[in-house]
């Protein structure tokens, strides 16, 4: 066993993983959760993906190889059943990572790994680590390692057709082989106990996806004959492969059946949608990657026809509440200066700085100039927490109409966050070490005391006072954002949304207490955000979102809606902060959600899922598969890994919009807003 002094920003994550992801799954074995603990994962990825070492996903190696997620190598080892003083053989060694977890509890491991550069690079990262007990060596894995055998335990990091019979005469009787098998997309994960000189005991332990187990008793290189679909690796025999293939198909022919075509998103009949959405007040438009035309385009004209049928009066956007503001002072003609910055001008500008939106921002500035009262406008708000420092400066510039003595004294409070302005991750690197005086006192003061003087800043401008009061919490929501970060990905993702939700519930709040109607809103957002977590992976991870904590507070009354592509173009980038490009989205893999609707022919369409025309589609629906998720960053390269997680559709959303082939979004350049008025929103 190794003994590892490593000690870094990542050890907290490492044992929020463990509790989270590991320990909330109900892995039990503490030999296994110490190794967790123990072992840094991120030391087995390249440095450019170390900030994602406990995200709870697969993530990229060289030559197309993957590290599977802490989650899965921590089942596969406790189902080693590993007690101490153990031969183990790995399969498939890859990163090294797996074999590491297996030496802090077993006395040798010995790794094959069949690309040379993967193995060598894995004995050197175990070696620094100071690892003696391991043995990595290049070679066809399907074969073993009969000089070390028999093993008391076999771990195979690789998918295979079947179990290879050498692997099963190198295991010791008694001893357990874990491997998956199925296709070369999808598998069952097996624990395999031998018996005795011949007979094996076999139990499915759960559904995974390996890489191909590669070898002279795996797959061939270019052998495709087992690659069916994500169905057909749960069944053994072709009967029962046949059948799934039958089920996978059929469900695409129910969805065809139950759907809505949609010809063209400007003149498609939308009412069947808007009766779907009933009395709902709160409504979720999502989006499967954040740099498609259709997306806007739909979630566009579906809210035009929300505003004008059904008087839903805000629409709240995955944006920063300063950079929506902008908008909302040029679509509702407030008389509000213009401030000295531009909207949307941090990374991804695309997201929002784009012809699609710009044309909808144009339709609702028209709508609102044709109402007879102010209190009819629609408003345009953000519900995102990254401004922090705009948002100071918005509080103050408020404080100092309303209350100069008050400015004076945030002016004091925020400036403990100044030396930070220009990078304001940074501070919550600082605050977590120890380094600076933590902010969290101050800009939590900050807030109260405008709650405090809510009545009497209302009674001068209830608007003005709306947007501080937002701003100021959002300071504090990103300040103790900004600090979770060094705590783990976990903690940042649940403040964030939780954030989001709270911004909208005071949204609703405040339209209730200011208008003579009701307050109804629409929100765009990430399939990520809306879709509701707990029919997803995420509540394994310990993480929540929007669309569940809409669904618990307002129930029927919130109304979630999915989009999906199969194929086009998007625009993304490689890394955070670095350009646009127009990449192409690889077609869905075999067994997605998105294969299953791309298998229905249609080109688009509109499905309802509370009551989906029959029972058994609402059955195929609640079924679990995986789905794609492209944010602002886009990696091809390691797709399966990066951009797929389980999900049941119908649980996760009420309805769904599908665009089989789409388009990236169109970002508005410098000649496009040449002339445009000071008070324009996306002006540079």
């Amino acid at each position: 066993m190794a003994s590892i002094d490593h000690l870094s920003d990542y050890q907290h994550s490492r044992h929020q993983m463990v509790r989270n992801q590991l320990m909330n799954r109900n892995l039990k074995s503490d030999t296994v959760l110490e190794a967790m603990r123990t072992v840094p994962r991120e030391k087995f990825l390249s440095e450019d993906m170390w900030e994602f070492a406990y995200e709870g996903s697969a993530l990229p190696l060289i030559e197309g190889q993957t590290i599977s997620q802490p989650y899965i190598v921590g089942l596969m080892v406790e189902a080693l059943n590993l007690k101490g003083g153990e031969k183990v053989l790995e399969i498939g060694a890859g990163s090294g990572y797996a074999a590491a977890i297996i030496a802090q509890i077993a006395d040798q491991v010995f790794g094959i790994e069949r690309i040379t550069a993967l193995a060598e690079r894995s004995k050197m990262v175990l070696d620094n680590l100071g690892y003696h007990n391991i043995e990595i060596m290049s070679g066809d894995g399907t074969l073993g390692y009969a000089q070390q055998a028999p093993y008391d335990a076999i771990l195979v990091s690789a998918g295979g057709p079947e179990i290879p019979s050498t692997l099963k005469q190198q295991l010791k009787i008694g001893g357990r082989l874990v491997i998956p098998i199925g296709n070369r997309h999808y598998q069952r994960l097996l624990q395999v106990t031998r018996i005795d000189e011949d007979q094996f005991d076999e139990e499915i332990i759960t559904r995974v996806h390996f890489v191909p187990l590669l070898g002279e008793e795996g797959w061939h290189e270019q052998s495709d004959s087992h690659s069916i679909s994500i169905e057909n690796s749960f069944s053994s025999s072709k009967s029962q492969q046949s059948a799934e293939h039958n089920k996978s198909a059929d469900t695409a022919t129910l969805i065809a059946e139950a759907a809505q075509p949609i010809d063209s998103i400007e003149t498609v009949d939308l009412t069947p949608l808007l009766d779907r959405i009933g009395d709902a007040r709160v409504v979720l438009l999502g989006e499967a990657t954040h740099g498609t035309s259709e997306f806007y385009r739909f979630r566009a004209r579906l809210t035009q026809e929300l505003i004008e049928n059904k008087g839903f009066n805000m629409v709240a956007v995955e944006a920063d509440w300063p950079d929506a503001a902008r908008i909302d002072q040029y679509v509702r003609e407030l008389t509000t200066p213009p401030s000295e910055w531009r909207a949307f001008t941090r990374f991804p500008t695309w997201m929002w700085r784009n012809t699609e939106m710009q044309e909808f921002v144009e339709w609702l500035r028209r709508h609102n100039g044709m109402q007879a009262r102010p209190n009819l406008k629609v408003g345009f708000y953000g519900l995102d927490l990254y401004s922090m420092f705009s948002s100071i400066d918005e509080v103050i510039n408020y404080l100092e109409d309303v209350d100069p003595e008050a400015a004076e004294i945030a002016r004091e409070r925020y400036g403990c966050l100044t030396p930070w302005q220009s990078d304001p991750a940074t501070y919550g690197r600082a605050a977590t070490s120890g380094e600076y005086e933590r902010c969290e006192d101050s800009v939590v003061d900050m807030l109260m005391e405008l709650m405090e003087k809510q009545t009497e800043y209302v009674a001068n401008d209830g608007e003005s006072y709306l947007d501080a009061m937002q701003n100021a919490r959002l300071v504090a929501n990103a300040e103790a954002y900004y600090r979770s970060m060094y705590k783990g990905y976990i903690t940042s993702w649940n403040m964030r949304d939780s954030h989001m939700f709270d911004t909208l519930c005071s949204l609703l709040d405040f339209k209730s207490q200011n208008t003579d109607r009701p307050a109804k809103i629409v929100v765009w957002e990430h399939n990520s955000h809306i879709g509701d977590a707990r029919a997803t992976s995420m509540p394994a991870r310990g993480e929540h979102n929007v669309g569940q904590l809409c669904r618990s507070k307002f129930g029927d009354e919130a109304y979630l809606i999915g989009f999906g592509t199969h194929g086009g173009t998007v625009a993304a980038a490689d890394n955070w902060g670095e350009p646009m490009q127009v990449k192409t989205i690889r077609p869905s893999m075999q067994g997605s959600w998105e294969r299953v609707c791309h298998d229905t022919k249609i080109p688009a369409f509109m499905l309802g899922m509370r009551q989906p025309g029959s029972k058994i589609l609402r059955q195929r629906l609640e079924e679990e598969h995986p789905e794609r998720a492209i944010g602002v960053i886009y990696r091809p390269q390691s797709e399966l890994a990066s951009h797929y997680f389980q999900a049941r559709l119908g649980k996760q959303f009420d309805e769904y919009i599908w665009f089989d082939q789409t388009k990236a979004v169109t970002p508005l350049d410098f000649e496009a807003m040449q002339g445009m008025p000071d008070t324009y929103p996306f002006g540079l």
